[in-house]
């Protein structure tokens, strides 16, 4: 199954002593040593002794193969081991990381997370096997003024500091913990580093090192260390610390955004403060989640990647922040976009004594290529629209993607060409533009063709072969597209399929009930498109009816 689904070489380095609710330990075919966990303390001792005489013969046979594999990746070390020289054990671990280091295999531990058992002996194979920061291709980067321009950083102490933000973390003790990856240079605690995503300068006030649910204070993080640092203030995930004399902005980490998004309110009014704080910090951990206030209705509107996501989220606000929630059922994120060209003459006149405004505008909309959002074009010539007035047409166009004609949702995919317009020498501004821009667009939108666009998401069922036709017929119930079969090892079928997430909702619980159990199912967004009409006109309806409330 490794190799099927994962085209790895798996390397055995250790075989279990048992199975299952019999599981008792491992054998270290590196050590030929048994080692066996103590059930009573959650793994935190384990005891090491010669192998029992019953597991003897079984071990030799798996060593051998263990030998041979990893003296195939030196050809002295093959040599010696066919003039019958069996590798040291120190020997052997250089042999299995100069194997690891070269993809010619993958080594494999044995292990259970239930009471912690196998945990030491695979901290001990990363640290012997795996490669470290010097081993791996230097860090690449842009240069902060030019996107175009690489930069590399090496993984050493003596150049220029780099580092990634890779998480968030609210802490109670501490307030908000950043957690980087030093990818070159040294960083002390009470220095200052750049935001480089920002361009803002930040303290760095203290430096812990992390472990498991404990921390630890130091003053120095060096090349290759992963450390929190607290006390930051505009750094989120993504963004890039640097050395402000040497910037460099490190690739960035891409967020999909939210589908889903459900009502939230506390079941105490008084807990809403609290229930704010703690949606903020969640926000700040997690850039996938969003969240916002609709000052109309009175709500708390969460979104997220699916139900599971939001479900956490408040399952976290009653465990962390002793805040506890009611919910509102789930709504899908719809987007608006336009099926043709339109090209709309927008004229804003007002004259109510003293100076008055003018601006006129001609604009073309065009459907643009699925996932570009908003693309704004000027095409203005001989000066007919001063270019000081033409960010107003781009501020009002920008206005209004955030609400649709059709049911106030936000429109996605429109091009935008500014092709005519003109003046006024007294009465014309940037405000005269805006406001002809955004009167502009609406028009410009019923007369293109606006339509109501659904998220739909790739769903990749595994499932065994005896419940495929349960699992198919479900999912084109759920109008969904099913787009190929794969064969999985032991008798499974991999379903994929394209399914409206507005179908989607139940969908583990049902799919458990066909399957007894034995399915499972991965999903991602994977585009937008257009709502059958009967459902447009239903889902419009509704919007209608919640925004008149």
């Amino acid at each position: 199954m490794i190799i099927a689904n994962l085209g790895a070489n798996p390397l055995l380095i250790q075989i279990p002593i048992g199975a299952e609710e019999d599981f008792e330990g491992v054998i270290d075919l590196v050590k030929m040593k048994e080692i066996t966990w103590n059930g009573e303390d959650l793994g935190a001792t384990f005891n090491e002794d010669p192998i029992r005489e019953e597991y003897v013969a079984q071990a030799e046979e798996w060593r051998e193969k263990l030998i041979e594999a990893a003296c195939e990746v030196d050809d002295d070390a093959m040599m010696m081991y066919l003039e019958g020289e069996v590798p040291s054990e120190e020997e052997l671990r250089k042999l299995i990381r100069k194997g690891t280091l070269g993809g010619n295999f993958v080594p494999m531990c044995c292990g259970t997370a239930f009471k912690n058992k196998g945990v030491q002996p695979l901290l001990d194979a990363v640290v012997d096997y795996l490669p470290a920061p010097t081993d791996v291709e230097d860090v690449k980067g842009s240069a902060v003024d030019d996107p175009e321009t690489e930069v590399r950083r090496k993984s050493s102490d003596n150049e220029s500091f780099s580092a990634l933000a890779f998480k968030i973390m609210a802490d109670p003790f501490v307030g908000s913990l950043t957690f980087i990856r030093v990818y070159s240079g040294v960083l002390e605690a009470g220095s200052y580093a750049l935001n480089a995503a920002k361009g803002k300068k930040e303290r760095i006030g203290r430096l812990v090192e992390m472990h498991a649910n404990s921390r630890e204070d130091i003053k120095v993080a060096r090349a290759g260390d992963i450390v929190a640092v607290g006390g930051l203030k505009d750094v989120v995930t993504g963004d890039t610390l640097c050395d402000e004399k040497a910037p460099v902005l490190l690739e960035r980490m891409e967020f999909p955004e939210p589908v889903i998004k459900i009502a939230l309110e506390p079941k105490s009014k008084g807990d809403l403060d609290k229930m704010t704080t703690g949606l903020i910090k969640l926000a700040q951990e997690d850039p996938s989640f969003h969240f916002s206030r609709d000052e109309e209705t009175n709500q708390t509107v969460i979104e997220g990647m699916g139900e599971l996501h939001l479900e956490i989220i408040v399952d976290r606000l009653k465990r962390e922040f002793k805040v506890e929630c009611n919910t509102g059922a789930p709504q899908v994120n719809y987007r608006e976009g336009i099926s043709k060209a339109s090209e709309v003459r927008y004229v804003h006149k007002k004259q109510s004594g003293g100076s008055g405004q003018f601006a006129d505008v001609a604009i073309k909309f065009e459907p643009g290529e699925p996932g570009t959002g908003f693309e704004f074009v000027s095409e203005i010539k001989g000066g007919v629209v001063p270019k000081e007035y033409i960010p107003g047409v781009l501020k009002g166009l920008e206005d209004m993607m955030g609400a649709g004609s059709l049911a106030g949702f936000p429109v996605v995919d429109v091009k935008a060409t500014l092709y005519d317009g003109s003046y006024h020498d007294v009465d014309s501004s940037v405000l005269a533009f805006q406001i002809a821009a955004r009167q502009a667009f609406r028009e410009g939108m019923k007369k293109a063709g606006a339509q109501l666009l659904e998220p739909i998401m790739q769903v990749d069922v595994t499932t065994p072969e005896d419940h495929m036709g349960d699992v198919i017929g479900d999912l084109n119930s759920r109008r969904g597209m099913v787009e190929e079969f794969v064969d999985r090892p032991g008798g499974l079928k991999l379903v994929k399929a394209q399914v409206p997430l507005s179908e989607m909702f139940n969908y583990v619980s049902n799919l458990r009930g066909m399957t007894k159990g034995r399915a499972s199912y991965q999903m991602l967004l994977a585009n937008y498109a257009v709502v059958p009409p009967n459902l447009a006109t239903e889902i419009c309806a509704k919007r209608a009816v919640a925004q008149s409330e």
